[in-house]
């Protein structure tokens, strides 16, 4: 399998099922970029219910594309975004496993949108020491040729999580989450909620 994917900040599961079982990934850079979507934005379970991160961005003008979006730093959202992880997951098993690898990125500034998102998922891969083939568009096309799956616009937060029928219930089945004994198994988060819950397992709950 091949897929076709957007950029985006610290992916969930059901992107993150296809980066693994795909022999070659390329990400969009030179689409349109869409704000409320998972290009700026991730899910965590926290103490209080699942909680929506988003980075602020700044957009030049009305159609800017994905490789150009910056990053903005007008609030301190970098502060805030990792006292929700630390507060969410600093139970959980795994957390000092992979405290300073996801640390990182908030105490780094990254002014594009496009290299956070993928240095972090370059970071994930290698956590879970996998290697992939991970490339980048070359021009926007509509209509992918070849044996590439287009996904830009199945992984949404505003489309409900849905993967073939024949692999779905594999992320559906629950694993260990933080706040279990408050809400029941949340699914689709951030591969973050995932990775401090199951450790190296992560691969194997994703792989087929």
């Amino acid at each position: 399998m091949n897929v076709l994917l957007t950029t985006a900040y610290w992916p969930n599961l059901q992107y993150m099922f296809y980066v693994l079982n795909s022999k070659n990934v390329e990400i969009e850079q030179f689409e349109n970029f869409q704000k409320q979507s998972y290009r700026n934005r991730t899910k965590i379970l926290t103490a209080n219910g699942v909680l929506d991160l988003s980075i602020p961005v700044r957009k030049k003008s009305l159609k800017e594309l994905s490789k150009d979006i910056e990053i903005s730093y007008f609030e301190n959202w970098q502060i805030k975004h990792w006292r929700a992880i630390e507060s969410a997951y600093k139970n959980s098993p795994y957390f000092e496993f992979f405290e300073t690898e996801i640390k990182y990125f908030y105490a780094q500034r990254f002014s594009n949108l496009l290299d956070y998102n993928s240095q972090q998922l370059f970071s994930i891969l290698n956590l879970l020491r996998l290697r992939k083939n991970i490339t980048f568009t070359e021009t926007f096309e509509k209509k992918i040729k070849g044996d590439f799956r287009d996904l830009r616009t199945i992984i949404h937060p505003k489309i409900d999580f849905k993967l073939d029928q024949d692999i779905q219930p594999r992320l559906e089945t629950g694993y260990y989450q933080t706040f279990e004994n408050k809400f029941p198994f949340q699914m689709n988060l951030s591969i973050l909620d995932l990775l401090f819950n199951k450790g190296l397992e992560t691969k194997t709950y994703l792989e087929m």
